[in-house]
C-alpha cells in the first residue's frame, strides 16, 4: 500500500459550503464542474488553481489562470498555505473567498440504529457542509437543481428535500432511474430524522444539528468480511466456513485455492448475488446485505464469460450498456463522453471500432471491465479474468487491475492463475471446505506453507485432507498481523451473526426506455451476425419451394395434405430455429444486467418483438412462395372469413410465432447452447407426429389431450379448415373436427395458438427468474 502524505487535514470554507481536504490527493479549483472545489464565477478560470499536500503542509498553485490567485493579500503562482490562510480567486478586492481552518472534530454521538458514513472509510469527514434549508430543495444532476450532484447515475430531477411546517424534513423521490434511499432502503416519500442517511447516486446526505452534510463515495473504500458461512443440502455440506478478512482502500486482492474451495461461493456472497447464510460484509462500515439496494450501484462484477454481445463493436456495445445503466434523461453527448472516457482509461482507443469477437482474449476482458467502469464502481470483482489466456495476456490483465486499484478502487479477483500474484497487495488462499488457509502479502505465502512452488502447495491441499489448514493459520503471526490487527470495524458476536435480510432493489422507472434500447441492441446484434442472416433469409425460400413443388398447380387429393404439412413443418422450424439459442447464449449477460436493474419483462419483450417480427416476415415469404399461382380449391373459392391465401398466411404466421415462443421456452430450460440443436430436431418430429396429418388424434384418449399442447395441431387445423380439406381428401384422418370449414372452428384454432403463445411466454418469464441473482427473485 502506498504511503500517504503527512500534511494535516484542513477544511476549506467558501461561500457555498465547506470541503474537508485530506492529504491523500490534490484539490482542483475552477469553474469545471468536475473540480473538487467548484466556483461558479466568471472571474474564475475553468482550471484556476490546485491545492496540493506536501510532506507536512499544503501548497496553493495557480494554473495560469486569467485573473490570478491571491493568498494572504498577495498574487501568487505557488505558495505554502495552512490554517488561517485567506485565498481569493480572480480578484484581490472582491473575488470569491476561501479560508483554510483546522479540521472540526466530528460530533461525539450518533444514533446507534444507523451506520453513519461519517464514522467509516471514505466518509470519515463530510465533503461539504451546508446550512439546513427552510424550503423545498430539489436535488439532481440538472444545472437548474438547487443541489447539483455531478453523477451520471443521478437523474436530472432526482429527489426533493422538503421542509415541513413542524420543523422536520422529508425526502421524496421524483421518479428517478436509480432510486432514492433512506438508511439503505428505497423510498418514495419518507420523513427523515437527525442522523438518517439519504443516499442518492454516489452521494449520501445526513442531517446533523442545523447542517446538511454531504459525503461523496470517491471509490477509496474498505471491505470487512466477518465470519461468512454458506451451507447447502440442509446444512450437510459446507461451502464457506467462517471466512473473515479485511480489504483496505485501493487494494488489489487475489483469491486462490483448489477446485471446490468455495471461491465462486465467496464471490457471490461478497457481491450480494447469493448472500451468505451467516456473517456480514461491511462496505466501508455499512452492512452490504442490509443496504444492498443502494450499494449495488457501487459494485462492479466481471464474470468469467464475456458480458457483451460479441457481434457489436466495442464502442457500440458500451454505448448500449450506458443507455441501460444511466437515467433516461442523460443526454447522448454525456453518455458518449463517458464511453470515450472508459475506452481511454483501458487503452482501447485503437480497438473501439472493431467487433468484439475479433479481439484477443485479453482485449475482450478489458471491454468487459470497461462496461463495469461506466458507473464508476468503488468495488470491482472479477471471476477468473485470465482463464484461457497465455502467460503474456495473463500478466497484462493483472497489471491492468493493478492500475485500476491504484486509481482509487478496491479490486478483488478470483483466479486459478498464480503467475502474477506479485502485483497484488493481499492474497487470500482458501482450503477445501471453504476455510481460510492464508491471508496476507503474496510474497510471504509459500514460505508460510513451507513450499517453494505453487503446484506443491496445491498438491498438499488435495493430498492432506485431514490437515487443519485454517487452524494453523488462526494460530499464526500473519493471522494476528493481517486480520486481527488490521480489521477496523467492530466484530459481530458469532451468536448474532445471521445476516440482515436483503431488500430487493426498486424496479426501474423507465421500462419503455429499457425496451427501446434492448430492441435496438438486439436488432443490431442479429444484423451483424452474417450466419444468422443467411439462414434467416434462405430457410423460408427453401421450405417454400419444397411446398410449391408438392402442391402443383392446384390442391388435389394427392397434393393437398403434403403441401399443408410442409407449410406446417416449415413454420415450426422457422420459428423455433430463430429462438432456440437466443436466451441460453446470453444467460451471463442477462444475469449481470438483471443485477444492476434490468427489467425481466422488458428483456423478454425485446426478444418477442425482434424475433417475432423476423419470424412473421419469414412466414409470409414461406407462404407466398409455397402457394404462388396455386389454385387453393376452397369451397366456393372463398375461405372461412377472408380470401383463402390471406387466411393461410395468417395461420402460418401465427403458427411460426407460437413455435418461436416454444423455442424461447427450450432456450430458457437448457443449461448449454450445444444441446439446443438436437432439441430442435426433436421438436420438429413431435410437431409432425401430433399435427394430425399422420395419426388419428380425435377420440384417442391421452393422445388427443397431449396434442392440444402442440402448436402444429392447431395450425394445421386452421389451414385445413380454410380449404375444406375433408372435401378434397375424404378419409378418416381428414374427418377430424378441427379440419372443418367453419368460422367457429377456424377462430378456435387461431385462438389456441394465441393461448399457447401466452402460456409459453409466462413459462419463459418464470424460467428466467431461476437464472437471476437470488436477491432479484423476491
Amino acid at each position: 500500500m502506498a504511503q500517504r502524505s503527512a500534511a494535516p487535514e484542513l477544511v476549506l470554507e467558501t461561500e457555498t459550503g465547506s470541503t474537508v481536504m485530506t492529504p491523500d490527493h490534490a484539490y482542483h479549483v475552477g469553474r469545471d464542474p468536475l473540480s473538487e472545489i467548484f466556483i461558479d464565477d466568471a472571474r474564475v478560470s475553468w482550471h484556476h488553481a490546485v491545492l496540493r499536500p506536501n510532506s507536512d503542509h499544503w501548497t496553493i498553485e495557480d494554473e495560469n489562470s486569467t485573473n490570478g490567485t491571491f493568498a494572504d493579500g498577495l498574487r501568487v503562482h505557488e505558495r505554502d498555505v495552512g490554517a488561517g490562510s485567506v485565498i481569493r480567486f480572480g480578484s484581490l478586492a472582491d473575488g470569491p473567498r476561501a479560508v483554510l481552518v483546522d479540521r472540526t472534530p466530528p460530533p461525539a454521538e450518533r444514533p446507534s440504529s444507523v451506520s453513519m458514513p461519517a464514522a467509516t472509510g471514505t466518509f470519515r469527514q463530510p465533503t461539504t457542509v451546508r446550512p439546513l434549508p427552510a424550503r423545498t430543495v430539489r436535488i439532481g444532476r440538472g444545472a437548474d437543481s438547487d443541489l447539483v450532484i455531478d453523477d451520471l447515475i443521478v437523474s436530472r430531477r432526482h429527489a426533493e428535500l422538503r421542509a415541513l411546517p413542524d420543523g422536520t424534513y422529508e425526502i421524496a423521490d421524483l421518479g428517478s432511474h436509480n432510486g432514492t434511499y433512506l438508511n439503505g432502503q428505497p423510498v418514495e416519500v419518507a420523513r427523515i430524522s437527525e442522523g438518517d442517511i439519504v443516499g442518492i447516486g454516489h452521494s449520501a446526505f445526513c442531517l446533523v444539528g442545523d447542517q446538511l452534510q454531504e459525503y461523496v463515495d470517491t471509490g477509496e473504500v474498505s471491505l470487512d468480511v466477518q465470519d461468512l458461512s454458506v451451507a447447502v443440502d440442509k446444512g450437510r455440506k459446507t461451502l464457506l466456513d467462517q471466512v473473515s478478512f479485511p480489504v483496505g482502500e485501493k487494494c488489489l486482492l487475489a483469491v486462490v485455492g483448489p477446485s471446490g474451495a468455495g471461491k465462486s461461493t465467496l464471490l457471490n456472497a461478497l457481491t450480494g448475488q447469493r448472500p451468505a447464510d451467516r456473517g456480514k460484509v461491511l462496505y466501508d462500515g455499512r452492512d452490504l446485505y442490509r443496504d444492498y439496494a443502494e450499494l449495488r450501484q457501487r459494485i462492479g462484477l466481471v464474470p468469467q464469460d464475456d458480458i457483451l454481445h460479441a457481434q457489436l463493436t466495442v464502442r457500440r456495445a458500451l454505448t448500449y450498456a450506458a443507455e441501460l445503466r444511466f437515467p433516461q434523461d442523460t443526454a447522448k453527448a454525456e453518455r458518449l463522453a463517458r464511453v470515450d472516457e472508459v475506452i481511454g482509461e483501458l487503452g482501447l482507443e485503437q480497438r473501439a471500432g472493431q467487433p468484439i469477437h475479433s479481439l484477443s482474449g485479453g482485449q475482450r476482458k478489458r471491454v468487459s471491465v470497461a462496461l463495469e467502469l461506466l458507473t464508476k464502481p468503488s468495488l470491482l470483482f472479477l471471476d477468473e479474468p485470465t482463464s484461457g489466456l497465455d502467460p503474456g495476456m495473463d500478466r497484462s490483465v493483472m497489471h491492468m487491475l493493478r492500475g485500476l486499484a491504484d486509481d482509487g478502487r478496491t479490486v478483488i479477483v478470483v483466479t486459478h492463475s498464480v503467475l502474477s500474484l506479485d502485483v497484488c497487495d493481499r492474497l487470500l488462499v482458501l482450503a477445501p471446505g471453504g476455510r481460510v488457509a492464508y491471508y496476507g502479502p503474496p510474497d510471504e505465502t509459500l514460505s508460510f506453507f513451507g513450499y517453494e512452488q505453487w503446484p506443491e502447495a496445491f498438491e498438499a491441499f488435495e493430498r492432506d485432507h485431514d490437515r487443519d489448514w485454517a487452524g494453523e493459520y488462526r494460530g499464526s503471526p500473519p493471522h494476528r498481523r493481517y486480520i486481527v490487527n488490521s480489521t477496523a470495524q467492530p466484530r459481530t458476536p458469532q451468536d448474532d451473526a445471521a445476516p440482515e435480510s436483503v431488500v430487493r432493489p426498486p424496479k426501474a422507472q423507465s421500462w419503455g426506455a429499457q425496451l427501446g434500447t434492448l430492441v435496438r441492441r438486439y436488432a443490431a446484434a442479429l444484423s451483424a451476425d452474417r450466419t444468422f442472416l443467411a439462414i434467416m433469409i434462405a430457410l423460408p425460400f427453401v421450405m417454400g419451394v419444397m411446398a410449391r413443388a408438392l402442391a402443383g398447380s392446384s390442391l388435389t387429393r394427392e397434393t393437398a395434405m403434403n403441401a399443408l404439412l410442409i407449410l406446417c413443418v416449415g413454420a415450426v422450424l422457422t420459428g423455433a430455429a430463430n429462438a432456440v439459442r437466443e436466451l441460453v447464449k446470453e444467460r451471463v449477460i442477462y444475469q449481470r444486467e438483471r443485477a444492476v436493474g434490468l427489467s425481466r419483462s422488458a428483456y423478454l419483450m425485446s426478444k418477442v418483438v425482434v424475433l417475432g417480427a423476423v419470424t412473421v416476415v419469414q412466414a409470409v415469404v414461406l407462404t407466398q412462395v409455397a402457394l404462388l399461382g396455386v389454385d387453393l380449391n376452397a369451397p366456393g373459392g372463398e375461405g372461412v372469413l377472408m380470401p383463402p391465401l390471406v387466411e393461410i398466411t395468417l395461420a402460418v404466421a401465427l403458427l411460426a410465432f407460437t413455435a418461436m415462443m416454444l423455442g424461447l421456452l427450450v432456450s430458457a430450460l437448457v443449461r448449454k447452447e450445444e444441446v439446443t440443436m438436437p432439441l430442435l430436431v426433436l421438436l420438429a418430429i413431435v410437431q409432425v407426429v401430433f399435427c394430425g396429418a399422420l395419426l388419428k388424434l380425435d377420440g384417442v384418449p391421452g393422445v388427443e389431450q397431449l396434442s392440444w399442447l402442440v402448436p402444429s395441431r392447431w395450425g394445421l387445423g386452421a389451414m385445413a379448415g380454410t380449404i375444406g380439406l375433408s372435401r378434397i381428401v375424404p378419409g378418416e384422418l381428414t374427418g377430424d373436427p378441427l379440419f372443418r370449414h367453419s368460422s367457429g372452428l377456424w377462430l378456435l384454432n387461431m385462438g389456441m395458438l394465441v393461448v399457447l403463445s401466452l402460456v409459453f411466454g409466462y413459462a419463459v418469464a418464470r424460467l428466467l427468474r431461476r437464472h437471476e441473482p437470488e436477491v432479484m427473485r423476491k
